[in-house]
């Protein structure tokens, strides 16, 4: 398969299902601040609830079945953060080194740098995941700091990077 062949779309209230199965193995939500055994209703209550103008949720297919998601999420209500979005991606452990999470990276600078009017994209990420370290990286996100013990994993409390991406040519009123 190539990067061709994945669609990126906005998510639909009626991927819950679809998203509740990708969250439910163990390889992806282990690598993200889940916990097993999600619901559905779960899920279709946070797709629901989702600020469209706040936020961009994005999943890719691949002959029709959701194999990821990722989206920015706005930080918090205070004022003078409006111009950092959080990132969040997982992408389905048979679908991971294929290009999907380039795809889905790509979609999102270009929607945080064109439209979105994003200075700083954040997120952590665990610092033994050197694949979705390296895709970040390849994206301009720089290493920030090492939060140690940040959140339990697996049993064992694990180490997280903090990584940020800056707007490399911010807007400017010509």
């Amino acid at each position: 398969m190539t990067q061709s062949d994945i669609q990126i779309r906005r998510v639909r209230p009626q991927d819950a299902a679809a998203i509740t199965q990708l969250m439910s193995d163990p390889e992806v939500f282990g690598n993200l601040l889940q916990l097993p055994y999600p619901t559905e209703a779960s899920w279709s209550q946070r797709l629901a609830q989702a600020p469209a103008d706040q936020s961009l949720q994005l999943v890719a297919e691949r002959q029709g079945q959701l194999i990821a998601s990722a989206g920015l999420h706005g930080i918090g209500l205070h004022v003078r953060r409006r111009h950092a979005m959080g990132l969040g991606m997982c992408v389905a452990a048979e679908a991971q080194g294929q290009g999907v999470g380039s795809a889905l990276m790509q979609a999102l600078i270009d929607y945080a740098d064109q439209w979105g009017h994003v200075l700083r994209i954040e997120l952590t990420v665990f610092a033994d995941n050197t694949r979705a370290i390296a895709l970040y990286e390849r994206f301009g996100f720089e290493h920030e700091g090492l939060q140690r013990g940040y959140a339990l994993r697996h049993g064992v409390y694990s180490d997280v990077l903090a990584m940020a991406r800056l707007h490399p040519n911010p807007p400017r009123w010509s």
